[in-house]
């Protein structure tokens, strides 16, 4: 079949590789749209996986063509999205419920063969079947989004928070768009690219601009969102947060990034600094939300390249162009 392979560091080649094969309790899935995503370019850096090559693509969905022995609770021609995550169930975090920071932990698309390619292997337990009214090529978006549903349940935004967004891709849209349903007086987004801002802007912010001294809220936010990654950005942000406030950083930063804290404005002003790890038991609502129209595929989805172009997808996603880049095998 064919495939995208991140072969070494900084090189990504679409080639030819095996046929996948199921084990008894997974599935083989006809990939039908696979999204790019930051992890993509820090795989594609040397960094998250343990070993290259890769066959990258954590964010897909498709149609079930092959089944192993054990399984029951899907059959060939099932539509389903892929939970990415792997958890080994048995070590302390796993056990406490917290397998997102699993001692073992693993991802389709990140540790194993991934969903940019013809054909994909998930645990049969991973697959989510998808609605009637859901097309396939989108449900790729559910993934991300279920990584922001996680976000949320960090926050436990209380009911008329004001909310900060730095950053207006896909993963700072998808906060826009939890927070205004989880109950925000107001939503506002930072971003240096004015095309993204525009994008915020159509799906209703109650401020966009390139920084927060554009903005109207002398006080700070009760609730500042990092969706960059970016080190002037978060050092930007920690110092936004109203008193009680809360710093989510949500985005991933590259490994050496640092900034700097003043802790005794966080001990006199009761300011919570935490982080979203990926997905943890949020991918079944994430669906439920995407089938129940929480995200608009049209807006979100800026860009379906064939799979033939997976190194130029990767390269206009590492220039910012665009929203969310599905491939399409």
């Amino acid at each position: 079949m064919k495939a995208a392979v991140i072969e070494s560091l900084g090189r990504a080649v679409v080639t030819e590789v095996p046929d996948p094969a199921p084990g008894p309790r997974e599935v083989v899935v006809e990939v039908a749209a696979c999204g790019l995503c930051g992890t993509d370019l820090h795989i594609l850096q040397g960094e998250f996986a343990p070993k290259l090559p890769i066959v990258p693509g954590h964010e897909f969905a498709g149609t079930v063509v092959a089944t192993g022995a054990q399984v029951t609770e899907v059959t060939t021609g099932d539509r389903v999205a892929v939970d990415p995550s792997l958890y080994c169930y048995e070590c302390r975090h796993c056990r406490s419920g917290h397998n997102n920071l699993c001692a073992r932990w693993a991802a389709i698309g990140v540790t194993t063969a991934g969903g940019a390619a013809q054909y994909a292997v998930a645990p049969v337990a991973n697959c989510v079947k998808l609605p009637d009214h859901v097309r396939t090529e989108d449900a790729a978006l559910i993934e991300p989004l279920s990584c922001a549903v996680r976000g949320y349940d960090v926050l436990r935004s209380r009911l008329g928070s004001h909310v900060l967004i730095y950053g207006s891709g896909t993963m700072g849209l998808m906060m826009l768009e939890l927070a205004k349903r989880t109950g925000a007086a107001s939503v506002d987004v930072v971003d240096l690219n004015p095309a993204r801002l525009e994008t915020a802007r159509l799906l209703g912010v109650s401020g966009a601009a390139a920084g927060a001294d554009e903005l109207d809220r002398p006080g700070g936010w009760d609730v500042v969102v990092d969706a960059t990654g970016n080190a002037a950005a978060i050092q930007d942000g920690l110092g936004r947060v109203a008193k009680a406030g809360t710093f989510l950083q949500f985005g991933v930063a590259d490994y050496a990034t640092r900034v700097q804290i003043d802790p005794y404005r966080i001990y006199n002003q009761e300011i919570t600094i935490t982080g979203s790890m990926a997905v943890l038991h949020s991918y079944e609502r994430a669906a439920e939300l995407f089938a129940n129209g929480v995200l608009d595929p049209g807006v979100f989805i800026s860009d379906r390249l064939p799979l033939e172009r997976y190194p130029q997808a990767l390269e206009q996603f590492a220039a910012g162009v665009g929203r969310k880049i599905v491939v399409v095998p």
